[in-house]
């Protein structure tokens, strides 16, 4: 979302008449709420699944586009911010890593590198179809169009075409088999031993499935946290503003939102050997590499000497995006089962989103008050090396180890 909004920034803030830190504050609170609310939103699909919720979602935010398009101040520009951030970059996201999580478990990682692969599509294409519906027809058209394509593309197909788990339908997480009278009975009893509510779904016991409360109390938790806050905060900073801070190295707004195109081209690119790696590599290490790639991408975009560079820059960024999208993803249902999943997702996206809302502010402030980008981007390459080591450290965790001091 934030690389469609992206298109949006500069023709929006000059037609609204807002500076640069209050686009980004609207931004950032309506990014908070989005954060606030994704716990919630977790335990609501775990319970009722993602074939009821996703039409409403997409209708929701299919509403908050065309709002979008009608807004004339300041504060319908944190309404609408609000609902777009809530109902897309929250609860849309999670729903469709949801339902990988439960449908696959030993290719997960593949399976979610393969459905990522929509995400790179649309980083590919979405910001240079935005630019040129906003060039064309101005901004306000373009989010009525927006709007169409959400409601077009989630609502119906989402009634009609999903179902929430293979178990509902007779089948198992990667296959095709029905589950045996053992596997069924020893599902039933897994979800007895960790409540006593019993509208718990049916699921076959591929793996430990850990609490919220539990996961919390994890240090491996908090370590894997690290890399999602970190990408989320300085990620966004960086493709928020990243016309205005290829304009300070020479090259134009086309040539900003270009390298968006090259970005996802190369992520998508990276999909299946990154969800290869995903399925037999050590998460850490890889969740390592994407922080290196992103203390990379923050350091040639303050420095840049020569223009071509920022191709590398679009490169590490891809790479990064590619291993966010799918070792980013499963880490969370492979190190603490499916029964919680959404739960146990909602929050650690809850603090990465979090970290995503502040993402936009440090490079504005520093813009505002300082005249350069550099104190801003000095610290977008200090954070990512810390989440770098922390992350490094982390192993699969055990529940007899969840009282360990962090």
């Amino acid at each position: 979302q934030s690389y469609s909004v992206a298109a949006f920034k500069d023709p929006m803030r000059e037609g609204l008449s807002v500076s640069e830190t209050d686009f980004s504050l609207a931004y950032a609170v309506a990014t908070v709420l989005s954060a606030v609310l994704l716990p919630y939103v977790g335990r609501v699909v775990d319970a009722v699944g993602a074939r009821k919720t996703l039409p409403l979602i997409a209708a929701g935010l299919g509403a908050g586009c065309l709002y979008m398009s009608s807004i004339t101040s300041l504060t319908g520009l944190y309404l609408a911010f609000c609902i777009v951030r809530s109902l897309g970059q929250g609860a849309l996201s999670l729903i469709s890593v949801w339902l990988v999580g439960e449908w696959f478990e030993k290719k997960r990682g593949m399976a979610t590198a393969v459905a990522g692969l929509g995400g790179g599509l649309s980083v590919m294409t979405v910001p240079i179809l935005n630019n040129w519906l906003i060039t064309q027809y101005g901004w306000s058209t373009a989010w009525v169009v927006l709007s169409l394509s959400v409601w077009g593309v989630l609502v119906v197909p989402g009634m009609l075409l999903i179902r929430d788990r293979p178990e509902d339908i007779g089948l198992r997480p990667d296959g095709f088999e029905k589950p045996d009278e053992d596997l069924a009975r020893s599902a039933e009893d897994e979800g007895e031993s960790e409540s006593e509510n019993t509208s718990l779904p049916l699921i076959a016991p591929t793996g430990e499935s850990w609490t919220v409360s539990e996961v919390l109390r994890d240090a491996t938790f908090w370590k894997l946290l690290a890399v999602p806050s970190t990408a989320g905060l300085v990620g966004t900073g960086l493709v928020f503003h990243q016309v205005a801070l290829m304009r300070t190295r020479g090259l134009g707004s086309f040539e900003a939102l270009g390298l968006m195109t090259i970005q996802a081209a190369f992520a998508t690119l990276m999909t299946f050997p990154i969800g290869w790696l995903t399925d037999r590599v050590e998460s850490r290490f890889i969740l390592f590499s994407a922080m290196l790639c992103l203390a990379g991408a923050s350091l040639l975009v303050m420095t840049l000497p020569f223009a071509w560079l920022a191709i590398v820059y679009a490169l590490l960024l891809g790479l990064h995006g590619s291993i966010l999208r799918s070792t980013g993803n499963v880490v969370w249902i492979n190190f603490y089962g499916r029964a919680h999943q959404g739960a146990v997702r909602g929050v650690a996206w809850s603090a990465m989103i979090l970290a995503s809302a502040l993402g936009p502010l440090p490079l504005a402030v520093s813009i505002d008050c300082f005249e350069s980008y550099i104190p801003a981007l000095s610290l977008f390459i200090a954070l990512p090396i810390a989440a770098a080591i922390a992350v490094s450290t982390a192993r699969a965790p055990r529940r007899e180890a969840t009282a360990e001091v962090l």
